[in-house]
C-alpha cells in the first residue's frame, strides 16, 4: 500500500452534524470538541462541525473551537443552506452565521430536485440556481471555500436530469470546489450510482463528491461505487452514526479505500488507529458499536467455529481478509459448544496456557466447555469465566474464600443479603442491604472480602444482562447471568447459570471478584 495520502482526495466527517440526528443521540459542545479531536486524530481531512446560526449549541461550538479547537491534520467546516428564496446573500443572516463562524470551508445544501424545489421551497427552479450562484459567489468573496451539498441529488436525476444538471453547473461555474451529490432517502444501488456519477463527471466536468445513507443496507457499496465512478469527495460517519437506518460508515469506507483498493486516504499509519477511536466515540455517544461492525467491531475478526480456529493455527490468514492489526484490531477466539480442541488449544494459548504437550487435558478441557454450555453457559461472552475455568484444570485457581452460606431476603420496600464466608482463617458473616436482592448480594460479598482483599474497592459492575433460557418452562426455567466488571482501567465479563436469577448472578459475582482479584496478581490471605 501506498503510504502517501492522496492529497487531491477528500475525506469528510459529519458525524457531529448528521450523525446527530440519530435518533435518541445527543451531543453537547464538550463532546463534540472531544470528538473533533478523535477525528483529527484519525486523520480525516474535514469535520464538519454543525450548522451554526440554526440552534445555539452549534453557535457556541463554533465560537469555542476557533478559540481551543488546534487541529493538525482536519479542516473544520460549517454547514449551512443557500439564502432564502427572493433574499440577497449578503444580507441572509444565516448566511452570515456561516460567514462569521470562523470556519474557512462552508458546506452549503441545496435542492436539487425539481419537486422539492417547488413544493418545500416554494419557489421557481430560476430561482433556485440563481439561490445557488449567489450564496457560493458571496461566500467565496468573502474568502470561504464552498462545497455544495446536493440535496435528495439522485432522485431528482432519475425525475428531472436536465435540471438536476444544472444545479451541478451553477454551484460549479460559482466556485464551489465540489458538488456533493446526496442519497438523501438512501435508496440507490451500486449500479445506480455508477451509471449516475460517470453520467454527471462527463457531462459537467465538475469535482464530485458522494453523501450516502443507508436505508437499502447499501451505503459503503454505494459510496465505493461513487468513488470507482470518479467522485474524489467522499461523506460519512463514524460508527454509521446518522438518521433512521444512518449514514456510510467512515472508517469502513476508509479502509475499503486503503486496504481493497490501495488509494491511501489518511496519514502514513493513522488507520491502526480506526479501531480505538471508532469506540472511543461510542463511548462519548452513548452509543456501544456494534460488534458486527466491519474492521472494528469485536466480532469482526472472532472465530467461533472449530474448523476455523484448526485453519487459524495454520495460517490466520485462511479465514480472515485482512490482518486485525491494520484497523487496531485483534483476533478473537470464541470458546462456545462449537469449538474443537484447536479452538480451546488457541484460545488458552492465549491466556498463557500452552496445552499443545498435553492432550488430555485439551480433552478434558474441551469436554467441559461442551457440558457447560449445553448447561446455559456462554464463554464466547465471557472470556474471564473461561480462564478461571483453564486455570482451575491447571490447577491454579486461587481460593480466596470459601462459602459456607448466603440467602437473600426481599421485600416491596427493601433487600437484604446475608453471606457467610471462610477467608484468612477468620468466619466472616455479613448483612449487605441494596436495591433489590442482587444487589444486596453483590454488597455483602464485596464487604466481606474487601476485610481481607482491599483491591476489592476498586471493583464496579458496569453490565448485567438476564436471558432466561428454555422459556417452555416458565418459571422452572434456567437463568443465565452475564456480569461486566471494571477497576477503572481494564474490564472483564462472567458467566452464571441457575435456577433463578440470584443464583446465577451469585456464581457470575464470585468469579467476577475471583478473577479481579487474580489479575491484579492478589495471593490468597494466610490462614
Amino acid at each position: 500500500m501506498n503510504a502517501t495520502a492522496d492529497p487531491q482526495f477528500h475525506v469528510y466527517d459529519t458525524t457531529m452534524r448528521d450523525g446527530a440526528q440519530q435518533e435518541g443521540l445527543n451531543l453537547s459542545v464538550t463532546d463534540k470538541m472531544h470528538i473533533a479531536r478523535h477525528l483529527d486524530d484519525l486523520g480525516v481531512g474535514y469535520i464538519e462541525g454543525g450548522w451554526p446560526g440554526s440552534n445555539p449549541k452549534d453557535t457556541e461550538f463554533f465560537a469555542l473551537a476557533a478559540k481551543e479547537l488546534d487541529l493538525q491534520t482536519a479542516t473544520l467546516a460549517a454547514f449551512g443552506a443557500t439564502r432564502r428564496a427572493g433574499a440577497v446573500a449578503a444580507d441572509d443572516p444565516l448566511v452570515a452565521a456561516l460567514r462569521e463562524s470562523g470556519a474557512s470551508v462552508v458546506t452549503l445544501v441545496a435542492k436539487s430536485h425539481d419537486k422539492h424545489v417547488e413544493l418545500a421551497l416554494r419557489t421557481t427552479l430560476a430561482e433556485n440556481l440563481a439561490m445557488v450562484r449567489d450564496t457560493v459567489e458571496h461566500l467565496r468573496a468573502e474568502g470561504q471555500r464552498v462545497f455544495v451539498d446536493l440535496e435528495h441529488f439522485f432522485n431528482g436525476y432519475l425525475d428531472n436530469r436536465d435540471y438536476a444538471l444544472e444545479v451541478v453547473r451553477a454551484a460549479a461555474e460559482a466556485g464551489a470546489e465540489v458538488a456533493v451529490l446526496c442519497d438523501t432517502n438512501g435508496g440507490m444501488l451500486p449500479h445506480q450510482v455508477t451509471d449516475i456519477v460517470g453520467d454527471v463527471l462527463a457531462s459537467t466536468g465538475a469535482r464530485l463528491g458522494m453523501h450516502a445513507h443507508n436505508d437499502t443496507g447499501c451505503a459503503v457499496a454505494n459510496s465505493m461505487a461513487a468513488v470507482l465512478a470518479g467522485a474524489t469527495h467522499l461523506q460519512g460517519c463514524l460508527n454509521g452514526y446518522g438518521e433512521r437506518t444512518g449514514n456510510a460508515d467512515l472508517v469502513t469506507c476508509i479502509a475499503n479505500l486503503e486496504l481493497k483498493l490501495d488509494r491511501p486516504v489518511l496519514p502514513e499509519g493513522r488507520l491502526a488507529e480506526a479501531t480505538r477511536i471508532a469506540h472511543a466515540v461510542a463511548e462519548i455517544t452513548n452509543y456501544p458499536p456494534s460488534a458486527r461492525q466491519p474492521y472494528t467491531g469485536v466480532s469482526s475478526f472472532a472465530h467461533k467455529a472449530g474448523l476455523h480456529a484448526s485453519a487459524i493455527r495454520v495460517d490466520p490468514d485462511l479465514y480472515q481478509h485482512i490482518d486485525p492489526a491494520l484497523v487496531g484490531n485483534d483476533m478473537r477466539l470464541l470458546v462456545s459448544e462449537m469449538a474443537g480442541r484447536a479452538t480451546i488449544e488457541l484460545k488458552g494459548r492465549e491466556l498463557g496456557y500452552d496445552l499443545t504437550g498435553d492432550p488430555a487435558r485439551l480433552a478434558r478441557l474441551t469436554d467441559r466447555v461442551k457440558e457447560l454450555e449445553q448447561a446455559g453457559y456462554t464463554f464466547e461472552a465471557a472470556d474471564a469465566s473461561f480462564e478461571l475455568l483453564v486455570a482451575e484444570e491447571m490447577g491454579e485457581r486461587p481460593d480466596y474464600f470459601d462459602v459456607e452460606s448466603w440467602r437473600t431476603i426481599a421485600t416491596p420496600d427493601s433487600a437484604e443479603a446475608i453471606v457467610k464466608i471462610v477467608a484468612g482463617g477468620q468466619r466472616l458473616v455479613v448483612v449487605g442491604e441494596g436495591n433489590g436482592p442482587v444487589n444486596a448480594l453483590d454488597h455483602a460479598l464485596r464487604q466481606a472480602i474487601e476485610q481481607l482483599y482491599p483491591d476489592v474497592a476498586r471493583f464496579h459492575l458496569t453490565d448485567f444482562r438476564v436471558r432466561i433460557l428454555d422459556q417452555g418452562h416458565g418459571t422452572d426455567a434456567i437463568t443465565r447471568v452475564l456480569i461486566e466488571t471494571s477497576d477503572g482501567k481494564d474490564s472483564w465479563v462472567t458467566v452464571g447459570v441457575g435456577a433463578n436469577i440470584i443464583e446465577a448472578s451469585w456464581i457470575a459475582l464470585t468469579d467476577a471478584l475471583t478473577y479481579g482479584l487474580r489479575a491484579h496478581g492478589v495471593s490468597r490471605a494466610a490462614l
